[in-house]
């Protein structure tokens, strides 16, 4: 990095908020390095960064808590990591609307604790939301189980501040649930991946608290069977928050036994969720219902927490994620045939899915062989493709990454994809290469 521009960051963020050499390395990207991370304070710290670094020519990287920079291409360059931790802060919460408005930086975790003390929430909960912040999620436009009633942060957001790459704030949205006027900006940034702008401030509409909040893990012996009970329950009365799929191994990670599962959560006044829990030991019994659990509280967060963990690198020798979207109709016998395949190359999958979304976690364990773990995930990506599906490469070492693309095709779409990026980001500093298309 030129001495000029390090100078010039130590003037706009402070020196203690400018870290090189080895103070870089708990910011590495695929194993690089940064040439230089730094911590702005404010908006105006930020857009002044971000000129800076565009006039020298070096590429900027946005980094909230970290959880999600293993997704995306290796990068050419690591140039400055932009750090938002100290965009920390509870702007604006009106209860009585039902918003609240705050900076990129806050940790997810720290915002519902404060919510929660209003009886409120926001109704996103990704898997990493024990280190995520709150434009972290944004720019990765992370869920969890229960995107199959509340939706996505896409679905929560109705006020977007973002700072572009030549310094300039761009608005979107406003502070009440009912904005209308103009473009919807916010939708164009979230699940960007940080190559269009860097989000500073977010508003987004609440939800009260339900009365009870339950896990029902029903069990059942095939695969098959627990992707019909998912059909039946779409088609019934019960509205779940949350309607995972899990195949043998991925019940044996959470502790419940093998053969198959079909996770639900089911929240609200205690009349009805307790007409649910009976209602689909009802419907269910027919196709194969053995076992039912009933979690709530501890028990219910943890079995929650080991699912997210499933897909954590670290985890059970993980040697690589794999996400699928298909349709729901679909999923069962895609997530049979990925643990066949996986096994016929000396590997083990753990897989489960948002059922009534059709978005499948697929994770390969049980060896460091790289070979086989190419194999698999090729096939993996034909085998979505074949049931007119998509498929990324969530998380891979890189020695994987450098034989297995992380994104399909854009196809025509990748024209316009690109005619965005290059007016946004004319420069082409803001995290390049690493989304879809090289972009």
């Amino acid at each position: 990095m030129p001495l000029a521009l390090s100078d010039t960051l130590r003037g706009i963020v402070g020196a203690p908020h400018v870290l090189t050499g080895v103070g870089c390395s708990p910011y590495l990207v695929e194993g690089r390095a940064p040439e230089a991370v730094i911590f702005p304070g404010t908006k105006e710290e930020v857009a002044a960064a971000l000129v800076a670094a565009g006039e020298a020519g070096v590429p900027v990287t946005p980094w909230g808590g970290g959880t999600k920079m293993a997704i995306g291409s290796p990068p050419n360059r690591v140039g400055l990591v932009l750090g938002l931790r100290r965009l920390n802060r509870i702007l604006e919460h009106e209860p009585g609307d039902l918003t609240v408005t705050v900076e990129a930086g806050l940790p997810l975790d720290t915002l519902q604790t404060e919510l929660g003390k209003r009886g409120q929430w926001l109704s996103l909960d990704p898997a990493t939301a024990g280190g995520a912040t709150v434009g972290g999620v944004l720019a990765t436009n992370a869920s969890g189980p229960r995107r199959h009633l509340y939706g996505t942060a896409r679905d929560l957001v109705i006020g977007l501040t973002v700072i572009a790459a030549d310094g300039s704030v761009v608005r979107g949205g406003g502070k009440v649930v009912k904005n209308v006027a103009g473009y919807d900006l916010p939708k164009l940034y979230i699940g960007s991946f940080g190559t269009l702008g860097i989000m500073v401030e977010a508003t987004f509409k609440l939800r009260p608290r339900p009365d009870v909040d339950r896990l029902v893990v029903t069990r059942f012996d095939r695969l098959k069977d627990a992707g019909a009970a998912a059909r039946d329950v779409l088609a019934s009365d019960v509205i779940p928050s949350a309607l995972e799929l899990a195949d043998g191994e991925a019940l044996r990670h959470l502790g419940q036994g093998g053969g198959a599962g079909l996770l639900l959560g089911l929240d609200g006044i205690a009349e009805q969720v307790d007409w649910e829990v009976a209602e689909l030991g009802r419907r269910l019994g027919p196709l194969g219902l053995g076992e039912t659990t009933v979690l709530d509280g501890g028990a219910r967060d943890e079995a929650w927490r080991a699912l997210a963990r499933l897909g954590r690198p670290g985890h059970d020798q993980v040697a690589a994620v794999m996400k699928w979207a298909v349709r729901p109709t679909q999923v069962a016998e895609l997530m049979e045939t990925g643990s066949t395949v996986a096994l016929r190359n000396g590997l083990t999958a753990a897989l489960t899915a948002h059922a009534g979304m059709g978005i499948v976690t697929a994770v390969l364990t049980g060896g460091a062989d790289v070979n086989a773990a190419v194999a698999t995930l090729t096939e993996w990506r034909a085998l979505a493709h074949q049931a007119g599906g998509q498929a990324m490469v969530e998380w891979a070492p890189l020695a994987i990454k450098e034989r297995v693309a992380v994104w399909d095709s854009a196809g025509p779409t990748l024209r316009l994809m690109k005619g965005i990026k290059e007016r946004l980001d004319p420069r082409g500093i803001l995290n390049p290469g690493r989304f879809v298309g090289a972009i």
